[in-house]
C-alpha cells in the first residue's frame, strides 16, 4: 500500500479509537480518578490542583507531587494545549488495533494548568506532518452505547 493509498484508507476511517476487541476504560476501583471521568463525561477537562503550593498536575495521585500535601482537588481547565511530543504507531500494541496503524500518539501540554501533559490520541490522517508546539484541541468521543458508557479525550490540531 502507498503513502498516499494508505492517507485515503485512514481519511475513511470513523475518528475513533476503541475498535471492537479493545478494553473499555473504566475509572480506578480506589474512585481517585473518577472525578475525571465524570468531567469528561459532560464535556470538561479537568486535572488536579494543590490548594497548598498552587500547583497542578496529572495523573492522578493522592499526593501534591511539589509539596507532598494532601490538598488535592479537581480544576477544570481550558480543553486546548500543545503537541510536547509525538510518536506515529506502525506497530499495534494490542491486536485489535492491527488495523488501524499507523496512528498517531501526542503528548500534549496544557498551558492553562502550569503546562502539566496528557498523552492522547491525535484524530485525522496520521500521515500528516507534526510540528512540536503545534496547537490542539480537546475532543470528547462518547461511547454512549458501550456496557457501561464511557467518554475518551482525544486530540485535533486547532483550526482542523
Amino acid at each position: 500500500m502507498t503513502t498516499g493509498e494508505l492517507s485515503q484508507w485512514h481519511a475513511s476511517e470513523p475518528d475513533n479509537y476503541l475498535p471492537p476487541g479493545l478494553a473499555a476504560p473504566r475509572p480506578w476501583q480506589d474512585g481517585l480518578d473518577t472525578p475525571y471521568w465524570d468531567a469528561i463525561e459532560r464535556d470538561s477537562l479537568v486535572v488536579q490542583y494543590c490548594d497548598a503550593c498552587d500547583a497542578h498536575q496529572w495523573g492522578p495521585e493522592w499526593i501534591c507531587h511539589r509539596c507532598h500535601k494532601f490538598d488535592l482537588e479537581y480544576v477544570e481547565v481550558e480543553p486546548k494545549g500543545r503537541i510536547y511530543s509525538w510518536e506515529r504507531v506502525w506497530h499495534p500494541v494490542h491486536p485489535a488495533l492491527q488495523a488501524s496503524c499507523p496512528y498517531m500518539v501526542v503528548l500534549v501540554e496544557l498551558p492553562g494548568a502550569d503546562n502539566v501533559r496528557m498523552v492522547g490520541n491525535l484524530l485525522g490522517d496520521p500521515l500528516r506532518p507534526i510540528t512540536i508546539g503545534e496547537e490542539v484541541e480537546a475532543v470528547f468521543e462518547h461511547h454512549k452505547d458501550a456496557d457501561p458508557p464511557y467518554t475518551l479525550v482525544q486530540w485535533k490540531r486547532a483550526g482542523d
